[in-house]
């Protein structure tokens, strides 16, 4: 058994926290949508989902340590290491909102934190420094992104434990608010080497894998960490002062979410149908079936903060695409641990280890 859990875990896809990201935004979301059966059925599998991807972590980075710093240092593969800061705070996140549980989410939001700042200076200043760096084209992916999901996603977190952290609520919404810009900073940035590649490079259609669908998922989830900003800005006198922009800035990048969704469709439409790209299990996929759950989730909270109640139709809606894409997801990915398994049972050498 320890042989085939190693087996998994050298070669674990680092993005592969994706799985908890997407599940847990849709919880949110299905929960926000008094939608509780849904809701709590994904609060279990998000459970098991993450306590069992942390067992691969740990296995990887006590057996196979070299290999995830590589990993954790390349262009390619580094940016996927942010899932385990997103997947940490939006699973406490779904904890709070779902279950109803601050006292566990504290210490997920101090996890997120230190992953956080370790997976941040390590990866960006590994690739600063490097000698031969590739370039645009091969180097930089929607993936990317989830520098900044990782930080609006420990804004959030943090934005709800405050009203159940009495002592020092006011420096833990100025930081949270400070994580929130700081979270801004990296989409802008990153989007406009993202949004050069896309049209002044050449874009092959194998390389336009599903991560790219965080080009959306980004804003969503920086809309989300807007939106409970304002609605926490009661708390915080400069959040008060300061929510006429946080509110006209949240909406800028809700907007900018809204702009990527018919585009991103269309060159999905683009890959699969037109140059025929198969569709197949790859874990990559949750990086789609986030950005859908999260907006769904971002725009009833965006309703509720800039007082537009006309805007939940959106998510009343949109939230059975959220669902219908986690499921293609989910049952690819049973599919692929079933085919494991047939694998594994029919090679008795490899039991024997």
């Amino acid at each position: 058994m320890f042989y085939f859990l190693k087996q998994k875990a050298v070669n674990l896809f680092p993005g592969y926290f994706a799985l908890v990201m997407a599940t847990g935004a849709l919880s949110i979301g299905t929960f926000l949508l008094k939608m509780d059966l849904i809701a709590k059925l994904l609060l279990f599998v998000n459970i098991i989902a993450y306590l069992t991807l942390w067992l691969f972590t740990l296995i990887r980075l006590i057996c196979y340590f070299p290999r995830v710093l590589s990993d954790l240092t390349s262009h390619t593969m580094g940016p996927g290491f942010f899932t385990l800061v997103a997947g940490t705070a939006v699973f406490g996140s779904q904890l709070i909102i779902v279950a109803n549980q601050y006292s566990i989410a504290i210490y997920l939001w101090a996890l997120a934190i230190f992953l956080w700042l370790v997976i941040m200076y390590t990866f960006f200043s590994a690739v600063t420094v490097r000698k031969n760096k590739p370039s645009i084209a091969e180097g930089i992916n929607g993936a990317w992104l989830i520098a900044a999901v990782a930080t609006q996603s420990i804004s959030i977190l943090g934005t709800l434990l405050s009203s159940y952290i009495k002592g020092g609520q006011e420096i833990l919404l100025f930081f949270t608010l400070c994580m929130y810009f700081l979270g801004c900073m990296l989409y802008l940035n990153i989007i406009t080497l993202i949004f050069y590649r896309f049209t002044f490079v050449k874009l092959k259609f194998s390389a336009l894998t599903p991560p790219y669908w965080i080009n959306m998922g980004a804003v969503a989830i920086t809309t989300l960490a807007g939106s409970t900003l304002i609605l926490h800005s009661k708390f915080l006198s400069l959040l008060g002062e300061i929510t006429p922009f946080l509110k006209g800035f949240t909406l800028f990048f809700w907007i900018t979410g809204t702009w990527w969704i018919p585009l991103l469709f269309i060159l999905m439409i683009w890959r699969h149908f037109y140059h025929r790209y198969p569709f197949s299990y790859d874990p990559q996929f949750w990086g789609m079936s986030f950005p859908l759950a999260m907006y769904t989730t971002s725009t009833f909270q965006l309703s509720k903060a800039l007082g537009v109640p006309f805007l939940t139709t959106i998510p009343r809606f949109l939230v059975y695409i959220a669902i219908a894409a986690w499921l293609l997801v989910f049952l690819g990915l049973i599919h692929h641990l079933y085919l494991n398994f047939i694998y594994y049972s029919k090679s008795p050498s490899k039991g024997n280890h």
